[in-house]
């Protein structure tokens, strides 16, 4: 394994009704002026209302933005970012809803402090001034953006996905509350699910795995393993009544989110980047469609690890079990995707920057044999 160098600095606040603290956490970081980053469900859930009743009760002043959609682009953040500057000061920003809004939120935090626009941030540590205390508070189980320093962009006009990263840009403060998650819809809960999933197992067998990556991604997988299918069934009075599915879900998603900023991802997170980008494939759909088959074209090189990960059978073959019980779709062409596209969609996925790390290097025949398996 390499050598790693770890900063373990967040606050995680863990548990049922905690966004009923989020208010003390804005005081704890020195706040009083908050700018809420959101998107139009976690409005109208009521999430967002008890947010704002949090910050009320301690006399802290918020606005809120709910503009932001599934794979934000550019021009959310610039939307954002005019909405935050219209109502400055601000002196925390708070990223509250899935991946995106958690994104956006760190996006809007580049910019405000440090100008410019995202793409000057395309890559890691490139902002020169100190940036503000944020806290992150993910309403799915899915993206792990609360627990990474990096923002997840995609340009307006390419729809090439940019990572952004900055050790300022880290929420300082996470919440994790599983009534939050306890009653996503069962699409949303798969796609989220699958693709915290996929993370634990891809930076489990990335090329820069190391020990913190391999120790949160194997936390992350047992968690995430033995409460999917009924976390995505939630049909269940009990289950929600005592929330500990939803919490370990919660808790596994921020796990592999943790690992892989200590690590990275690998091919089936390259291949998933052009099925959004062109056919608007929600992401973990798209990551799912071909984890199996990386799984078994990495076989041949980290199968030992795959085992310690999943000792009584194949891993591929559990994977697409979890994918069965979901409802989730195995093939390219239930999508309406023609086959004569399969070359350009490998063209694309070779030049992603996750695929680099994939504990077995690609060619581009590799790439298309990966579509192939997946069409």
């Amino acid at each position: 394994m390499q050598n790693f160098e770890s900063e373990l600095t967040q606050r995680v606040i863990f548990g049922e009704n905690s966004i009923e603290r989020l208010g003390e956490a804005v005081q704890a970081l020195g706040g009083h002026r908050v700018f809420i980053v959101t998107d139009p469900g976690v409005q109208e859930s009521g999430i967002v209302a008890r947010g704002f009743a949090a910050l009320q009760r301690k006399g802290i002043a918020c606005h809120i933005f709910a503009d932001i959609a599934p794979n934000p682009t550019t021009r959310h953040v610039e939307a954002a970012l005019a909405f935050a500057e219209a109502n400055a000061p601000i002196d925390i920003i708070v990223g509250l809803g899935g991946g995106s809004a958690m994104d956006c939120a760190k996006g809007v935090n580049f910019l405000l402090t440090n100008g410019g626009k995202m793409e000057d941030y395309w890559g890691s540590n490139r902002a020169v001034r100190p940036m503000l205390p944020s806290i992150g508070v993910p309403t799915t189980a899915g993206t792990g953006s609360e627990a990474q320093a990096y923002a997840l962009i995609s340009q307006a006009e390419t729809h090439v996905k940019m990572a952004c990263g900055d050790r300022k840009a880290k929420f300082a403060t996470v919440i994790l509350d599983p009534r939050l998650i306890a009653t996503v819809p069962k699409s949303v809960m798969a796609a989220t699910g699958i693709d915290a999933i996929a993370h634990a197992v891809e930076s489990f067998v990335s090329t820069r795995r190391n020990l913190m990556s391999s120790m949160f991604a194997q936390q992350a997988w047992r968690l995430l393993s033995a409460n999917f299918e009924a976390a995505v069934r939630g049909d269940s009075v009990q289950l929600i009544a005592e929330c500990s599915v939803y919490g370990n879900m919660l808790f596994g998603a921020y796990l592999a989110g943790a690992a892989i900023e200590h690590s990275m991802l690998g091919a089936a997170h390259a291949c998933a980047n052009p099925l959004t980008a062109r056919y608007n494939i929600t992401h973990g759909v798209a990551v799912a469609l071909t984890l199996p088959h990386v799984i078994r074209f990495n076989g041949t090189v980290v199968a030992d690890l795959y085992r310690e990960l999943f000792p009584d059978g194949e891993l591929a073959d559990r994977i697409v079990a979890l994918k069965h019980a979901s409802g989730l779709s195995h093939c390219l062409r239930d999508f309406g995707i023609a086959r004569n596209d399969i070359g350009t969609l490998a063209e694309e996925s070779a030049g992603q920057w996750t695929a680099q790390f994939n504990p077995r290097p690609l060619t581009l025949p590799d790439f298309v044999r990966l579509y192939e398996a997946a069409y």
